[in-house]
C-alpha cells in the first residue's frame, strides 16, 4: 500500500519557521484533497490545514490561520507543503498528512485515509 511520507520536522525555538513536506506518490493522491493534522501527547488528533487537488482552495484551523500556509506542487500535485511561521510551543506535535475521502468534512480526521507516519515538530519556549 502506498502511503504519504512526511519530512521536515525538527526542534526549533518559539518564533522560528519550519517547512514540512508530504510526498504522496501515485494517482491515488493527485486528484484528491490532502490535509495536515497534528497530535500532541495526550491529545486527540486535530485538523491543521487542507488543500484541494487543484490548489485553488485552502482551509485552516483557527489556531494556525495567518501563521501556516499549505501549498501543493503544481506539476505533479503529489507533493504538499506546510510552511509554518511564528511557531509557538503549543504547536509541538507529530504532524501527519493524509488523503481525504471524496466526500465528508475537510476538518474531521475520520474523513481521511492513507495516513503517513508523521514528523515530529518541537517548539521550545
Amino acid at each position: 500500500q502506498v502511503l504519504p511520507v512526511e519530512s521536515g520536522g525538527g526542534l526549533v525555538q518559539a518564533g522560528a519557521s519550519l517547512r514540512l513536506t508530504c510526498v504522496a506518490s501515485g494517482r491515488i493522491f493527485s486528484s484528491y484533497v490532502m490535509g495536515w493534522f497534528r497530535q500532541a501527547p495526550g491529545k486527540e488528533r486535530e485538523f491543521v490545514a487542507a488543500i484541494t487537488w487543484s490548489g485553488d482552495s485552502t482551509y485552516y484551523a483557527g489556531s494556525v490561520k495567518g501563521r501556516f500556509t499549505i501549498s501543493r506542487d503544481n506539476a505533479s500535485k503529489n507533493t504538499v507543503f506546510l510552511q509554518m511561521n511564528s511557531l509557538k510551543p503549543e504547536d509541538t506535535a507529530i504532524y501527519y498528512c493524509a488523503r481525504k475521502f471524496p466526500s465528508g468534512s475537510y476538518y474531521d480526521s475520520k474523513d481521511y485515509n492513507y495516513w503517513g507516519q508523521g514528523t515530529q515538530v518541537t517548539v521550545s519556549s
